[in-house]
């Protein structure tokens, strides 16, 4: 649960301002490195750009047009990384990209682009590209239209889970020592002889103001860099352009296999990806000057996205009265005139002259990178521990016991249990052991999802849930699952009025 009271003993070594996966890695790392660490969030954990992506861990397919050979490489390496350390939360996702007789890019060039994506890879490639007949496509891809099908390709990424990848990087700070806390607001820094020495801090929850000393700040804000820079030093020009990316969940699963669609308007491509028992179609990508607080989709976004379905589906195949649910969030790219969709999504870690350390642009992918580079700029007397060998989160590592074993001995439905497993990882044990003094934590929260009323007291005591949006968008993710009794969302409720 949170504490608050913990953060007004003594200076921390780094304040990390931004709760999203870089600003969780980052404090992470810096835990993990020995440093007293503080992270604040002004909302909860991941409730911006962190919760609201593709939920796609990737070498980035679409650089290569671009010839941005070295982010894809960094990617794909960094992709093996992710597979390796949170198992549970990212998965490998075979994807299909269909190619139609007068497409911008042709069938051969198709296939020498994931030809070149796997070379890239080299040996963290985990799974081989091929050419699929268009027979064979028609038949993975039901709806798909076949009139001037020439075939398509196939290749390999991998699939996550954002919010939570973002959470057991903040749980696995804190494990290590860190002090962390969402629904805290930095309304200011703190300056000594001109440079920053902490913040004062607003906690939205209790209504009460307090300072944080540190000696090194870190900005980690994303979309909001800009609005930060302006309060600490003025009129600057932007560090970050921000772009608005929508996504459709969508009733069904088209595939078992990810779907990419190469667009006619703006020369971009945007998924269908088989999400929890559904579909997840997105994304757009225009630009966006407005409050990064107030982004949402808007009608033209949706039109966009089912203009394209159309016109390699077959009418009737999407139905707009089959969404669940729309997200829209915003992409924090190092400020550049052009194309939103050519602009490098590299990073830069940019010192101000207060001393104050500002994250810029990246992608999901690399956030362990960022948070390395990041702590290059505070630590430098001494070699980080190195992360390449290994950085897990929280609920990392193996789990030896069989689902149908852990089942039998908990009184739970087999499929109840492997939902846990791959939801916490070697965690839900923790969450099991919830059920053991009250045995009606295992009743069932609602019939639209295999969570269990347990998740709901865990989520509040461990994962420093607050609201019932935090539980049933990011830590449980009942957003993405049609529920017409809305029993789920007044458990919860109940539940956080406790």
């Amino acid at each position: 649960m949170r504490n608050i009271s913990q953060f007004t003993h003594g200076t921390y070594d780094v304040l990390i301002v931004g709760g999203g996966i870089n600003g969780a890695a980052i404090a992470h790392m810096a835990a993990r490195n020995g440093l007293k660490v503080a992270l604040l969030e002004k909302n909860d954990f991941a409730s911006g750009t962190s919760s609201r992506s593709t939920k796609l861990i990737h070498g980035g397919l679409r650089y290569l047009e671009t010839f941005d050979l070295d982010l894809v490489r960094e990617s794909l390496r960094e992709r093996s990384f992710l597979l390796r350390d949170a198992p549970h939360l990212v998965k490998p996702l075979s994807f299909i990209i269909p190619v139609y007789r007068g497409d911008r890019k042709p069938l051969w060039m198709m296939r020498l682009g994931v030809w070149l994506y796997d070379r890239l890879a080299g040996k963290y490639t985990i799974g081989k590209h091929r050419f699929i007949p268009r027979d064979e496509l028609l038949g993975l891809m039901p709806g798909l239209k076949g009139e001037g099908l020439l075939g398509g390709v196939s290749y390999y990424d991998a699939q996550m889970d954002d919010a939570r990848l973002v959470l057991e990087n903040v749980l696995s700070a804190q494990a290590r020592g860190a002090h962390v806390a969402n629904y805290v607001e930095v309304r200011s820094f703190l300056k000594k002889d001109g440079k920053a020495a902490g913040v004062l801090a607003f906690d939205t929850i209790g209504e009460r103001e307090f300072e944080i000393s540190a000696r090194k700040v870190v900005c980690a804000v994303g979309p909001w860099t800009n609005l930060l820079m302006h309060k600490e030093e003025g009129n600057v020009p932007p560090l970050v352009r921000t772009t608005k990316g929508i996504h459709v969940v969508y009733q069904g699963q088209i595939s078992d296999h990810a779907l990419i669609i190469p667009t006619t308007q703006d020369k971009r491509v945007f998924f269908v990806i088989p999400w929890m028992g559904n579909s997840l179609i997105g994304t757009t990508d225009t630009d966006y000057t407005a409050d990064p607080d107030r982004v949402a989709a808007d009608q033209e976004d949706i039109d966009y996205l089912f203009r394209e379905l159309r016109r390699v589906f077959f009418e009737g195949t999407f139905k707009k009265e089959k969404i669940i649910t729309i997200f829209a969030g915003l992409r924090p790219l190092v400020h550049k005139e052009g194309e939103p969709a050519k602009i490098s999504r590299d990073h830069v870690i940019k010192q101000a002259y207060s001393g104050i350390i500002y994250v810029m642009g990246g992608k999901y992918t690399t956030y362990r990178k960022i948070a390395e580079d990041c702590l290059k700029e505070i630590v430098r007397s001494k070699p980080l521990v190195d992360t390449r060998v290994g950085f897990p989160v929280y609920g990392s590592g193996e789990i030896t016991e069989s689902a149908p074993d852990v089942a039998g001995q908990n009184g739970l439905n087999v499929d109840v249990v492997k939902y846990l497993m791959d939801l916490y990882g070697t965690r839900y044990k923790d969450v099991l052991r919830l059920t053991q003094n009250n045995p009606a934590l295992k009743e069932p929260l609602c019939t639209c999802s295999p969570a269990i009323k347990a998740q709901v007291v865990y989520a509040i005591q461990t994962e420093m849930a607050v609201k019932d949006e935090d539980i049933i968008k990011r830590r449980l993710s009942l957003v993405y699952r049609p529920c017409r009794s809305g029993q789920c969302v007044r458990e919860i409720q109940r539940f956080i009025a406790r």
